[in-house]
This record gives C-alpha cells, sequence and structure tokens, in this order.
C-alpha cells in the first residue's frame, strides 16, 4: 500500500488532474470491454497524450511494479483491455490525431486513439482508401486495430490491419521508445519487430504512432444480397465463387437466426421468408463498372448453380448501406439481447460447411444455441453461444468450456486456428494449447520476458 501511495505522488507529480482518475464511475467504464460480462476493476485510469508522456507512466510504472493495461475503444471480444491484475489502465482515447495525409507515398500517419471510421473518411476525402474495415469502425480505435491485427468484411480482399503498417513508433514497459520498420514499401533490414507488434495484444509494448499504408479509392461498389434455403450451399457457394475467378472486396455469411437478430435490433419489420436459412452479402469494387456488372452476373451463376432462391443486386450507396447495416450491427445486437459467449474461428473456405455442421450438432449434444455469421470468404465464422434462460452458473463455467474445446479441435483439425481476428486474449488462453505448440508458447513467452521482463504489460493474457 505504501508503493502504490508512493506511485500515485509521483503519477500525479507528472499528469494534470483532468488526465488521471480514480473516480469509481471512470474506474467503471474502464473495468469492462465487450467481451460477455466480465469486470475487472483497475486502481487508477490515465489519459496521456502523446508518446513521450506514455514514456514517463511506464517508466513510473516500471519503477512501483505497477499491472499496466493498455485500452482503447474496448470494443474487443477477448477480453484484452481487461485490467485482471488491477493496476493502471492506460488509455489512449486523448492521442486522436491524424498526424499527416501524404498524397503522394499513399501514406498517413496516425495516433493509436483515432476512430477507424473517422481516418476512412478523411482519407476518402483526398481519393484515397484505408480498406481494414472492422464491424465496429465506428468506434474501434486504430490503436486496437493494430493490437489485434483487426480483419473485418473487407479483409477478403484487402488484407488485415497487419498489411498496411509500414512502421510504427512504441514504448516498452520500462519507458523507452522505439521506432520499427521504415516509410518504405520493401524493407530487409533486421528483424521484422513492426509484425512482432501487431497482433501481441498489447503484450509487449504500447503502440503510440503508426504509419499506414493506403491506396487509391475505389471508384465503384456494387453488392448482392443471395438468399439461400439451405445453409450447406450457402457454405459451399463461397468457395465456388473464388474457384470462378471472383475476388469480392466482400463475402460475409448470415444463417436464419443472425438475420432475425439483425432485422430484430434495427426495426425492420420486413418478413423474411420462411424457407430462408442463410444469406450471402457479396460485394466487389474496382475502377470499372462495366467488370463488377460482368463479374456480379458471374457470382449469380456461381450461387443458383447452388440453390439460390432470391438474388438482390443493390448499386447506390444507399442501397447497398442498407444490405450492410444487419450485417454490421450483429455482434450489438446480440449482446443487446442475452450474455453470449463468441468464438472467432477460421478454417479454409472451403471447409466451412464442415465447421458449421460441426457447430450445430455440437449444440445440439451440449444443449446450447449458437448464432453464427462471419467473414466467409476468409473461413472466419463467428459462432455465438446464447446463455438461455436455465442455464446455471455450473453448465456455462464449466461443462460448456468442454463443448468450445471440441469445437476448437475440429477446427485445428480442419487446418484452421482459434481466431481469424479478435485474439486470444483472456476468454480464449485456455484453449491456446490446441492450436500452439508447446515449443512455440515458450518461444512466446521468451519473447514477452525480452520485451516486458517484469511481466507487467497487460498481464494474464494469451497464454496461462
Amino acid at each position: 500500500m505504501q508503493r502504490y501511495s508512493e506511485f500515485i505522488i509521483a503519477l500525479r507529480q507528472l499528469l494534470t488532474s483532468d488526465r488521471l482518475s480514480e473516480e469509481n464511475d471512470v474506474l467503471e467504464d474502464y473495468s469492462h470491454d465487450w467481451t460477455e460480462d466480465l469486470q475487472f476493476m483497475p486502481a487508477v485510469v490515465v489519459f496521456p497524450v502523446s508518446t513521450s508522456e506514455v514514456s514517463e507512466i511506464l517508466k513510473l510504472c516500471h519503477q512501483y511494479a505497477i499491472p499496466v493495461t493498455p485500452a482503447g475503444a474496448r470494443t474487443g471480444l477477448s477480453g484484452g483491455a481487461l485490467p485482471v491484475n488491477g493496476g493502471l489502465v492506460l488509455a489512449t482515447s486523448r492521442m486522436q490525431q491524424i498526424l499527416e495525409i501524404d498524397t503522394q507515398n499513399l501514406q498517413c500517419t496516425v495516433q493509436p486513439g483515432v476512430i477507424t471510421e473517422v481516418l476512412q473518411k478523411a482519407v476518402e476525402a483526398k481519393g484515397l482508401y484505408y480498406p481494414p474495415d472492422p464491424s465496429s469502425k465506428g468506434s474501434c480505435f486504430i490503436g486496437g486495430n493494430l493490437a489485434e491485427s483487426a480483419g473485418g468484411i473487407r479483409a477478403v480482399k484487402y488484407g488485415l490491419t497487419r498489411d498496411y503498417v509500414l512502421s510504427l513508433t512504441a514504448v516498452l514497459m520500462d519507458g523507452s521508445i522505439i521506432h520499427t520498420g521504415a516509410r518504405v514499401l520493401k524493407n530487409a533490414t533486421g528483424y521484422n519487430l513492426t509484425q512482432l507488434l501487431i497482433g501481441s495484444e498489447g503484450t509487449l509494448a504500447v503502440i503510440t504512432e503508426a504509419v499506414l499504408k493506403l491506396v487509391p479509392a475505389p471508384k465503384a461498389r456494387m453488392v448482392l444480397m443471395i438468399s439461400f434455403d439451405d445453409w450447406f450451399q450457402a457454405c459451399h457457394a463461397v468457395s465456388a465463387i473464388f474457384r470462378a475467378g471472383i475476388t469480392p472486396s466482400a463475402l460475409e455469411f448470415m444463417e436464419r437466426d443472425a438475420v432475425l437478430f439483425g432485422m430484430q435490433y434495427l426495426g425492420i419489420h420486413k418478413p423474411l421468408p420462411p424457407q430462408v436459412q442463410a444469406q450471402l452479402l457479396v460485394e466487389v469494387d474496382g475502377q470499372h463498372p462495366e467488370v463488377l456488372m460482368t463479374e456480379c452476373e458471374t457470382i449469380a451463376m456461381v450461387a443458383e448453380s447452388f440453390g439460390a432462391t432470391d438474388i438482390l443486386v443493390a448499386q447506390t450507396a444507399q442501397e447497398q448501406d442498407e444490405i450492410f447495416r444487419i450485417r454490421r450491427c450483429l455482434g450489438v445486437a446480440v449482446k443487446g439481447t442475452t450474455i453470449y459467449k463468441e468464438e472467432d474461428t477460421v478454417v479454409p473456405r472451403a471447409a466451412l460447411a464442415s465447421l458449421l455442421s460441426m457447430v450445430k450438432a455440437t449444440g445440439t449434444k451440449y444443449g446450447f444455441t449458437s448464432i453464427c455469421y462471419g467473414h466467409a470468404g476468409d473461413g472466419n465464422l463467428h459462432i455465438n453461444i446464447i446463455r438461455s434462460e436455465g442455464m446455471s452458473d455450473a453448465y456455462w463455467h464449466d461443462t460448456l468450456p468442454l463443448a468450445i474445446r471440441e469445437i476448437f479441435e475440429y477446427t485445428v483439425s480442419l487446418g484452421g486456428t482459434l481466431s481469424g481476428e479478435h485474439g486470444i486474449g483472456w476468454v480464449q488462453k485456455a484453449y491456446f494449447d490446441i492450436a500452439i505448440q508447446e515449443t512455440e508458447i515458450r518461444l512466446m513467452q521468451d519473447i514477452k520476458k525480452v520485451f516486458d521482463p517484469k511481466g507487467l504489460l497487460n498481464p494474464g493474457k494469451i497464454w496461462k
């Protein structure tokens, strides 16, 4: 207690009162993220505005052995921003500047608290495009996207967040400031520390600036909403679209219950025909509308060969946004209705039907209901397991993990892995051994010790 009191005194000398809080409402706000109903109270929350301030804060925490949890918008679904050991939460919400948009080299430099959609709109105004597009783009921060290597709806064509990072400025737990990578497209100079930090879930360093790659904005988009009476056939149609030579900019799957959840959440009262069991949302984009029309015709022919019963083509931006509203709201819709566990499985796309079949069979075996949707073009299936009335705490905490382990084991047997974009964080670490061998885990733990010898930075995450 004496150590902590001395630490707070030193911290108050460093930061003004408006950027440090021990107030209960602030602590409560930063005690949880979007992961289930989990909550861990920190002791203090700080709001730095610069790399140098982050450095000084971490130096103090290192000196006094205070655990640090970096936190952005807290939209994560694996518990990555949960302060499970208490201590200090380092909030990046006031590091929200877009420092530069370089239209000549197609790059931008940003702080970690920039909202993803804000960045997208800022570069769009200059005829450029930042493709990573998570469903929470209207609220999630670039820093969190970097920590988890976020994917999103358009990853199938454009790749993950990690594919757009040229260099980083980051602060180690002892306060050391490092600069990784360079503002170039090719770099074979030493180990790739940039890529090591991306997806490390805030366990190695606190990212304070990023130089991101941009691309020219596509001039045209077309979106198809394709309905199927058989979700199994819908899944098989996914890989067939790629085999036909089409690479969509988005290819999303929603089973019937997911569509109904989304419609209810948005207050859409248009009836969903009773025979529809799944929908695929397919987007193509590019520079030439006539090419996109030809691609849509090919996609429609492929879908019809797999039993598609209705195909709606949306060409205007308003029509396209209406189609994607349901898909983008699903995470919020499910969370707003019930307690749930979301598993972020990913398999080779041709194995999607096998995975979904196994999930449903496992639900029957263990007695749970699941709502499934996801980035079908990537083979990335989000499995939402609903806590229904009557489920005991013992079932939820002891029996259900056995079912989840079976799902993960089957996922890995198909050539897949535990997480495509949400990370391991706090809630998936019990299953880490299914996908990662002991030798590899030891290597990761050794890397962690090099960056953070005292184990103070985002402790308790990824592995047991």
